[in-house]
């Protein structure tokens, strides 16, 4: 008991006040701490039991982010009101006590939301947004971009609770800003162009996009700085942003999954028309890799040099499957077609030969005509 007195003496003398104004300002922090027990082990704790009961799940999220974070401040709150009670402790004091206690304030928040946002994943936030599907990518994306946003805003909060002035640091920054912007102006314009296809979203992992300049393949990873599509040669190609942002792109699994297919063919003239179009939907329809739903359809096309051209028009509900199928499409209605007598004609050409004798005749009437 006498150590706890001595200690108590040895802290008034350092702050000017007597030992009962230190009493008094411990009795206002244990009040703080008691209010700050009681709302985070009674009134949170009741508050989530009655949030489970409900449907929606940001009521759960939002109590389990707020219980320790409140309580901490409630606490932070008593040792302020204490260190502002007459007679305010001597200089430094009366500055570097108020600064620590809004310093761990801040840090408490900034621990929590940072936190908060590591537990959130594209799941939980799907629902809390309440879609059945979230873009991974996208909120990831967000994800570190909130995080570096929440850091650098933090910095600059507890720069002005010490009065620490940030018009020198903003100037020197912006000078080292216009610096870094010049050597990184290729990563700025990748950084830039995968924000704006994000945005736009054009084309999402897992989908078959062709680009302009022919590539065709899927896409595997979208990132800030690169997109990488793998090709159907199990190939990577890494194409950065800005190219990808300033490029035509072709997506072949959007705004549907399903990919159409087209089969040329040509017949024989003569062949019955109506027995090959019965043909070309039969092979269509039989085989397990083409969607029923749209349906397919057989179509003739035009009076060609040899044949007469038709086209299967089908759907399958995966690009990637588009040479497989092509390839059996393809077989079965060659197999088809000689099994019911349907000719495939190969293309020809009518050749009228002039005999020797008739030329020189030609070219001796006509040396005579002109005398030469």
């Amino acid at each position: 008991m006498a150590t706890i007195d001595t200690v108590s003496v040895y802290i008034a003398k350092l702050l000017e006040a007597d030992t009962e104004n230190f009493i008094e300002r411990t009795a206002i922090i244990a009040v703080y701490s008691l209010v700050a027990w009681i709302l985070h082990f009674v009134v949170i704790r009741l508050l989530r039991t009655a949030a489970r009961k409900t449907r929606l799940p940001f009521d759960d999220f939002l109590l389990q982010f707020l219980q320790t974070p409140l309580a901490l401040t409630l606490f932070l709150f008593g040792c302020m009101h204490a260190t502002l009670t007459d007679p305010v402790p001597k200089a430094p004091y009366d500055f570097l006590l108020p600064a620590v206690i809004r310093s761990a304030m801040l840090l408490v928040w900034i621990i929590a939301v940072l936190r908060a946002m590591n537990r959130l994943n594209e799941v939980s936030a799907g629902i809390l947004l309440r879609r059945e599907e979230f873009d991974r990518d996208l909120f990831y994306m967000f994800k570190n971009i909130s995080r570096i946003i929440l850091v650098f805003t933090a910095i600059l909060w507890g720069l002005s609770i010490w009065d620490i002035a940030i018009t020198p640091i903003f100037a020197s920054a912006g000078i080292a800003g216009i610096a870094i912007a010049l050597a990184a102006k290729d990563t700025l314009a990748n950084f830039f162009g995968g924000i704006s296809i994000y945005m736009d979203r054009s084309y999402k992992v897992s989908e078959y996009i062709v680009l302009d300049s022919g590539e065709r393949g899927e896409v595997v990873e979208l990132g800030i700085r690169s997109t990488k599509i793998k090709t159907r040669d199990d190939v990577l190609i890494t194409i950065p942003n800005s190219i990808m942002a300033n490029s035509k792109i072709i997506n072949q699994s959007a705004p549907q999954p399903m990919f159409r297919i087209r089969i040329d063919v040509g017949v024989a003239y003569g062949s019955d028309l109506d027995q090959v179009e019965e043909a070309l939907m039969a092979v269509a329809l039989r085989h397990p890799g083409v969607a029923k739903n749209p349906a397919p359809r057989a179509r003739a096309r035009k009076f060609g040099e040899s044949s007469i051209d038709f086209q299967l028009l089908c759907w399958v509900n995966d690009p990637r499957v588009r040479g497989r199928m092509t390839h059996d499409l393809i077989k079965d209605i060659y197999k088809t077609f000689n099994e019911m007598k349907i000719a495939i004609p190969f293309p020809q050409r009518d050749v009228h030969l002039v005999t020797a004798r008739s030329g020189n005749d030609t070219l001796e009437k006509r040396i005579e005509e002109t005398g030469e």
